[in-house]
């Protein structure tokens, strides 16, 4: 029989004689030291992560296929998505959303994360709203001065609690359904998902309040989390908060101790591809270097508005296309959308075919082919998979072919057949 644990993220570690499982809750409380030292609990054993928003490298390693990732997308019966505003410090403002709360019953989360300063806050709070039954909570205070706080507030005798982000995780109280987040832009995008979600935790429209100084004195990235955290306000947005968290901050180091890097300078694809590419080399196997052909066919290649009216859906499909690596894939992806869609305008046809062009010429080894009316430029890589001999039989066949030495082969289309499968015929025909 094996024993599974589960650990809070201020547990010590433990030894277990037979141990089989390991669930880490909340897990974007763990720091990377923590991360080292479950590792240490057993070399292999089951583990199971649960969050919100998974961390930049848990996320970094499923998306990579190391760790397998399920998504629960459902939210629970007649949850409401929470309206998040971002607001300059003002006390019109404060008194009006604690006010609006309080007018209908409910209660107000506070959040300000300084503790030296925290009871100043709270004065200020109750000069701007005397009628506000206030109370504070951070961890610096005793046990049970905390637990009797934190009773009173879930009890009603308090409406208005003024807290650190101690309140982060474990929270749920249906009648507090406003929070204001003071100094929103020096917080992370994870624990800013995180404090929002406790509020609207019950059938009632809820309402988060970011308080930023003036907008001068925010840093670009600040902005972005910003903006990222209005725009995602919608439910079940955690995944896509910490898919923007792991832009910004990075997925660090795999291995070791090191949490940040600079993932935006290169993207995540590319990012992605060279850690790949890097792990393969590590192991001693074969890498072939890849080459991305550019086409330039002179042809329509759109998906048109209003064939898919989403933009977001375009954009997707666009994705999808663009990443299939084989004809089979391709097939696929075009089958479901016509399904979806309805049948491919003439564009969306092209962009198919153009798809498959480029997937024979990336096989062959092509730079780049350009069309001008019915002259193409095929430009080969040093390393490409084309029979010498066949490229020479070609040329001296065809009067309009010629070859330079920057590795161009010109020559004009010639035959009845469509463009685009003349162009894969001709790679076909010289490929080794």
């Amino acid at each position: 029989m094996s024993w599974s644990v589960h650990i809070g993220c201020c547990q010590k570690m433990s030894s277990f004689k037979d141990l089989g499982l390991v669930v880490v809750d909340e897990e974007q409380r763990f720091g990377v030291a923590h991360k080292e030292r479950l590792k240490h609990l057993k070399k292999k054993v089951d583990v199971l992560t649960m969050t919100a928003t998974p961390i930049p490298r848990t996320l970094n390693m499923s998306l990579m296929g190391l760790r397998d990732m399920s998504l629960i997308e459902t939210p629970p019966r007649d949850r409401l998505a929470i309206q998040t505003s971002v607001v300059q410090f003002s006390e019109p403002v404060i008194r009006s959303a604690v006010e609006m709360e309080l007018q209908r019953g409910g209660q107000v989360f506070f959040i300000h994360n300084r503790v030296e300063s925290i009871f100043t806050i709270a004065e200020l709070l109750h000069r701007i709203v005397p009628n506000a039954k206030l109370g504070v909570a951070h961890g610096q205070m005793g046990e049970k001065e905390l637990e009797s706080v934190m009773m009173r507030f879930i009890q009603g005798e308090l409406n208005v609690l003024v807290a650190t982000t101690i309140i982060e995780n474990g929270i749920d109280i249906p009648l507090a359904n406003t929070i204001i987040i003071n100094r929103a832009d020096t917080y992370g995008l994870s624990q800013l998902y995180q404090l929002r979600g406790r509020v609207g935790r019950s059938n009632r429209h809820a309402y988060a309040y970011l308080i930023i100084p003036s907008e001068q004195e925010l840093s670009p990235i600040a902005r972005r989390r910003l903006a990222a955290i209005r725009e995602f306000s919608d439910l079940g947005a955690g995944f896509r908060i910490a898919a923007l968290d792991l832009e910004l901050r990075g997925a660090g180091s795999l291995l070791g101790g090191q949490q940040s890097g600079h993932i935006d300078a290169i993207g995540f694809d590319l990012y992605t591809a060279m850690l790949e590419r890097a792990v393969h080399e590590l192991k001693g196997d074969v890498v072939e270097d890849e080459t991305r052909s550019q086409l330039n066919l002179g042809v329509d290649i759109r998906l048109p508005d209003d064939y898919i009216s989403e933009i977001g859906q375009r954009l997707r499909a666009y994705k999808r296309i663009s990443s299939a690596r084989d004809e089979e894939t391709l097939c696929d992806i075009q089958s479901e959308m016509e399904d979806r869609y309805g049948r491919l305008p003439e564009s969306a046809t092209n962009l198919y075919e153009y798809a498959r062009v480029r997937q024979v010429a990336e096989s062959v080894g092509v730079v780049s082919i350009d069309r001008k009316g019915d002259d193409v430029h095929i430009k080969f890589s040093e390393n490409a998979k084309v029979d010498p001999d066949k490229l020479l039989s070609l040329i001296q066949i065809r009067k309009d072919a010629s070859f330079s030495p920057g590795g161009v082969l010109h020559l004009a289309l010639a035959g009845s057949e469509p463009m685009f499968d003349r162009i894969k015929s001709l790679l076909h025909q010289l490929r080794q």
